[in-house]
């Protein structure tokens, strides 16, 4: 089950049963419960259970809003259905989930090691270790989206389709996401702020006004060169993947 979900191939789309979406969101769960622990285990172990359950959470709530609209670009762009498209989109989370989940001892140890968030150096920590962790969620959400690539090439009637479809669902599920991260905070616990499930104005600011400040701080007023960095940085890690999956055309053997 995982590998198919690593290397997921064009019958994946064909079982979009009740059972086969129950067995996938439990494995993205469960990956997301690990990961999430560790994440919120650097301001204590009580914020690392939160966000054991609050990384799910996200997924399903992202899922579940995106989920129309994803459906509807489906049909409109490829002629997928909206319990393939759920099916889709749930496989790509599951597959960024797996990519977590495998680094879930790494961010322990990060975690264990960081200065703690009692130190005079914890608010610069914090801002540090929510970039590291927004990055590595970035490329693990694309990497799993790319996997849905050679599918979508199956399924559509054109590369160009293929690319559009699977780039769409990569925007909205990129914008919506960041933004319900926003609401369900804290996921890294600011260390003046008291341990909490949820903040008490969930709904102030944005996810973008955040992650500027942070990076304000981190690179000491230079947030917009890191921004172009880091773009760069996603552009090169997403071209070599995209070339991997890219269908290459076969020299026919000779008789």
């Amino acid at each position: 089950m995982i590998r198919r979900l690593l290397q997921p191939t064009s019958e994946l789309l064909d079982d979009p049963s009740p059972g086969n979406i129950a067995r996938t969101a439990g494995i993205t769960a469960l990956a997301l419960a690990a990961y999430g622990f560790t994440t919120g285990f650097w301001r204590s172990p009580v914020m690392g259970c939160y966000v054991a359950l609050k990384m799910p959470l996200l997924v399903a709530c992202t899922l579940g809003c995106n989920g129309m609209l994803n459906g509807l670009l489906g049909l409109l762009l490829g002629g997928i259905g909206f319990r393939q498209s759920l099916l889709a989109l749930l496989s790509a989370f599951a597959s960024a989930a797996l990519i977590l989940g495998s680094l879930a001892p790494v961010t322990l140890m990060l975690a264990l090691n960081a200065p703690a968030p009692d130190s005079p150096d914890a608010g610069t920590a914090h801002a540090g270790y929510l970039l590291f962790h927004v990055f590595l969620i970035a490329v693990a959400g694309i990497a799993g989206t790319l996997t849905l690539y050679k599918i979508l090439l199956q399924r559509c009637s054109s590369p160009g389709i293929a690319i559009t479809t699977m780039l769409a669902w990569l925007g909205g599920n990129g914008f919506l996401g960041a933004q319900f991260s926003w609401i369900l905070r804290p996921f890294f616990g600011t260390p003046t702020i008291a341990v909490s499930f949820l903040r008490d104005d969930p709904m102030r600011g944005s996810f973008y006004e955040a992650v500027w400040r942070s990076l304000n701080r981190a690179t000491d007023g230079n947030a917009l060169a890191a921004v172009c960095g880091l773009i760069a940085a996603l552009v090169l890690i997403a071209i070599p993947i995209i070339l991997t999956l890219r269908p290459r055309n076969r020299i026919p053997l000779p008789p």
